[in-house]
Order: structure tokens, then sequence, then C-alpha cells
């Protein structure tokens, strides 16, 4: 399937993942709007990408925690009169740490970027879609959609949130033409993770974490084919069936350790 000329609308796209997408989108022809809350490289990355690639390509700040974000976007645009082809719903945060009092804004800051802008964004675009009879939306869920840990308890929960909404979202969208695919990484080597480049660099070595590259192509290519769900790698498959395995204590007594050396 040929999208050239289309326009795409990726979210955190001027840093890992995101980036990724818009590199390697524009190199199939499709227009960019980078949305990021990155002031300064919002402003540079967006032209860089039209000389490289020759498409066009512009740029938005916004703070996609706030809750009027998504009107904005969908506002731009229409006052841009760009209609969205695909939207790449990427935009994350992560923070591993029990939830109380220190974390709370974190938390709710992540439930309202990854479920309730991520909906409202699918719910205006797809809208379009739907009357225009073609278009491509993907979520970004994880692997963490199939592993309610601590530490990491608000971003598995609305991972498993993109997961299952996504897959009801496909049925309502395909009779429109319209494809809807959740992508589900294991660990990639991105700054959302804020591992040092040293255990990056093992991780990759050694295959636990891929690079943006790796997934990108292979979600794009999901996306095309109009899949459900993209579950690239072998880890999706085994870590979650060793964790489950897991007795309860053990998994008490790692998450413990793991939170006395936070």
């Amino acid at each position: 399937m040929k999208i050239e000329g289309y326009n795409a609308l990726v979210t955190g796209g001027t840093s890992g993942m995101g980036l990724e997408y818009c590199r390697q989108l524009a190199a199939k022809g499709c227009n960019i709007l980078m949305v990021s809350n990155q002031q300064q490289l919002i402003e540079v990355l967006p032209g860089k990408l039209s000389v490289e690639y020759g498409v066009k390509a512009w740029g938005l700040y916004v703070d996609l925690t706030r809750e009027e974000a998504a009107g904005e976007v969908w506002r731009y645009c229409e006052e841009q009169q760009i209609a969205i082809d695909i939207l790449v719903n990427n935009a994350g945060m992560f923070f591993f740490h029990e939830i109380d009092a220190a974390t709370r804004v974190k938390a709710l800051a992540m439930l309202q970027l990854h479920i309730m802008t991520l909906t409202k964004l699918t719910m205006l675009f797809g809208e379009a879609m739907k009357k225009r009879r073609r278009g491509y939306i993907v979520n970004m869920s994880s692997m963490a959609a199939h592993l309610p840990t601590p530490g990491i308890t608000i971003y598995s929960a609305t991972k498993a949130y993109l997961k299952s909404y996504s897959k009801s979202m496909f049925f309502e969208m395909a009779p429109y033409n319209v494809g809807v695919t959740a992508v589900m990484p294991g660990a990639i080597a991105t700054p959302l993770y804020q591992l040092n480049s040293r255990l990056l660099k093992i991780g990759v070595a050694i295959g636990l974490i891929r690079t943006p590259q790796w997934l990108v192509r292979r979600a794009l290519r999901g996306m095309l084919r109009k899949r459900m769900v993209v579950r690239p790698g072998s880890m999706n498959y085994i870590v979650p069936m060793l964790v489950r395995m897991l007795p309860k204590r053990l998994e008490l007594a790692i998450w413990k350790r793991a939170k006395d050396a936070v």
C-alpha cells in the first residue's frame, strides 16, 4: 500500500520512537506533523525533516498532559487545513516508583496522556478518517500491558487500556477502511526508561533491548497490513509467561528489594 502524499501526525515526535516514526514515514513520502512538548526541538526538527526527505513538515508545541491538548491539536489541523491520514499516538511517560504523595502528580499526568488525550485524539481524527473512508491509527501499547507489576502500576494499567481500546476500535473502524493497530513492544533503547548508556548498549547487544529503528519498521509494516496487534520480538511471549509463573511471595520479595534500591 502506497502512502506517499499522506499526512501523518506523530505525538512525541521529536525524540526516541516518535522521531523514528517521523523519519520512516517521511522516507515513504508522507508529510509530517510533529507534536511535542520539547519546544526547542519542535522549532528545528520539522525543517530538517523537510530538507532531508523532500516532504512538508510542521511542528506543534503542545503539552499533551493537559486536558485541553487534544482539542488544540485538532484545531491547529483545521486552521492549517491539514487532513490527517495517519495518526501515531506515540507520546508517553514512565517512572518506576510506588504510588504515593510524591508520585501522585506524575501518575495523574500519565493517566491524562496515555488514556484521555490519546482517546480524544483517536475520536477526533478517527471520525474524519471515517468520513474520508481511509486512514491508519497506531496506538503505542507495551508488553507491560500483560504485566501488572508494582513500581509501574499506572504505566502497565494504561498500556492494558490501550491494548483493549485499540482491539475494539479495530472492529469499529474496519467497515470505514480505517486501520487501528496496537503496537506492544518490550524494552526499546529510548530516553523513556532513563537507563544509562552502558546498560542500553549491553541490552541491545544481547537482544533484551531493541532499537527504535527495528521497532518502527515492524510497526509500520503491521500498520500498512492493517493488523490489529503488532507484538515484535520473542521477549513479548517469553517474559509475560515467566512473570506469571513467579510465586507471589517471590514477586513481593523482588519488589521490596527493588523498592529499597530506588
